[in-house]
């Protein structure tokens, strides 16, 4: 029978909710009581980063929203009173069931030039799936603000402020990317090879800042330059945009906010159109365009590091693992010194991993289905280390453990996601964050 999970957030005297926040404080910076000091007024003042635009439950003197849910399941004997169960931890059989399912789905591999095809040939699945399915397939994300507040504009003065207080977070947040010894491997990472040892990590990581930190974007994108959204002073990408499921409810929340402009792309060019063909699609704010984010040489209509916020939700996963690592790099690009990175996906034996039968493996955690369209399902780990090779900061990085039930059928089924935000340097704190990976990797 499932658990509810014991772990709980920080106590910090503004709430208890359970939660699956790690607590990666450590002991990084402990000979530095300032810093110590300065980290926890980081703390303090970045609760007040949206006191003015958001919704009252974020605001200061009211209860945060908790983090990934909060209905808990506390009697057993009630399991199917509800559809869905947040922050549910697995037994040990249920685990030990779940990788034997997928070492017997995995044992039988699709043959190499059928994966070529699938490859090759991906936008074209894709097209065919929105032709069928139009968009009727997907629900929409009425839940993205909840999860991520971040897609909403911040008070400048208030940025601003908060980045002036950032120095000592960026740094203990680059000790975290560029130390082994202080970011301990995870247990899920042991047998995954996508999981990268941080030594490679660390050059890769410092080469990106040293790119960061160039004359090019000291300077940043021409004032004077023209594109879409150019005179916006908030901007957003969703990158796989689909049909819009994410598209439509973000321009609902920004109908208020003019200065907002949101970028959507997708590589299937049916599902473009059906975006441009809604009835609230809204050219003055809105650019939905055309672009395969593997071409990492493909144009967007957008100069570099002019994004606010990137938001990267159920696409990845699409994507063959060996192009991840680059996808991520590119997109890091296209944000402002401070942006911030959005990440919601599949996670290790989601139910959907262990319903796949033998022959549908493309390679380890990799699978296509039926109708040719691809998924892969990630650790923490291998999440952690893709946007920090990319020179991000990581903001949160847990998984997301839910019990789904059908009530009709008396049926359970374990999901599994992963969440994460990782923020860009500012331009402030680029110097020192390499000035704390030199320090690091001499100690």
């Amino acid at each position: 029978m499932a658990k509810t999970s014991s772990t709980m957030l920080n106590a910090n005297g503004e709430n208890g909710h359970p939660c699956l926040v790690p607590d990666l404080k450590g002991n990084i910076f402990s000979f530095c009581p300032v810093l110590i000091r300065m980290n926890g007024i980081w703390r303090n003042s970045i609760s007040c980063l949206r006191i003015r635009k958001v919704p009252r439950r974020y605001q200061t003197g009211y209860h945060p929203a908790v983090p990934l849910g909060s209905r808990i399941l506390t009697d057993p004997a009630k399991v199917f009173e509800h559809n869905m169960w947040d922050h549910m931890q697995w037994s040990k059989e249920e685990a030990a069931a779940a990788r034997k399912k997928v070492e017997e789905n995995s044992a039988v591999r699709v043959l190499l030039e059928e994966q070529v095809k699938y490859e090759s040939e991906a936008n074209k699945y894709w097209d065919t799936f929105y032709k069928i399915h139009k968009n009727k397939f997907f629900k929409d994300r009425n839940w993205l603000l909840r999860e991520f507040p971040e897609i909403l504009p911040v008070n400048q003065k208030t940025e601003e402020k908060a980045k002036e207080l950032s120095w000592d977070h960026v740094k203990t947040n680059a000790a975290n990317c560029f130390s082994r010894k202080h970011c301990p491997t995870l247990p899920e990472e042991k047998n995954s090879k996508k999981s990268s040892g941080l030594s490679h990590g660390q050059n890769k990581a410092e080469s990106d800042f040293s790119h960061l930190d160039s004359e090019e974007h000291r300077k940043g994108p021409l004032e004077t330059e023209l594109f879409p959204g150019s005179k916006a002073s908030f901007r957003i990408l969703e990158v796989g945009c689909g049909a819009g499921n994410s598209v439509f409810p973000i321009l609902n929340i920004l109908q208020n906010t003019p200065e907002s402009f949101l970028y959507c792309c997708d590589f299937a060019s049916g599902a473009v159109e059906l975006v441009k063909s809604h009835p609230s699609y809204r050219a003055a704010q809105c650019c939905a365009f055309v672009h395969d984010v593997c071409d990492e040489g493909g144009p967007y209509p957008f100069p570099d590091g002019v994004l606010d916020v990137v938001l990267l939700v159920f696409v990845l996963s699409s994507i063959h693992p060996d192009r991840m690592q680059g996808v991520v790099n590119r997109l890091s690009k296209l944000l402002k010194p401070g942006g911030m990175l959005l990440f919601r996906d599949y996670g290790r034996y989601d139910k959907t991993q262990l319903r796949f039968k033998k022959g549908h493996c493309l390679s380890e955690n990799f699978y296509v289905r039926g109708d040719g369209t691809r998924a892969y399902f990630f650790t923490k780990g291998e999440v952690h280390s893709m946007f920090c090779q990319a020179g991000l900061d990581e903001k949160q990085n847990l998984v997301d453990h839910r019990l789904q039930v059908n009530r009709k059928k008396q049926v359970k089924m374990h999901r599994v996601w992963v969440q994460g935000k990782f923020q860009k340097p500012s331009h402030l704190t680029q110097k020192s964050s390499k000035l704390i990976f030199s320090l690091l990797s001499h100690s």
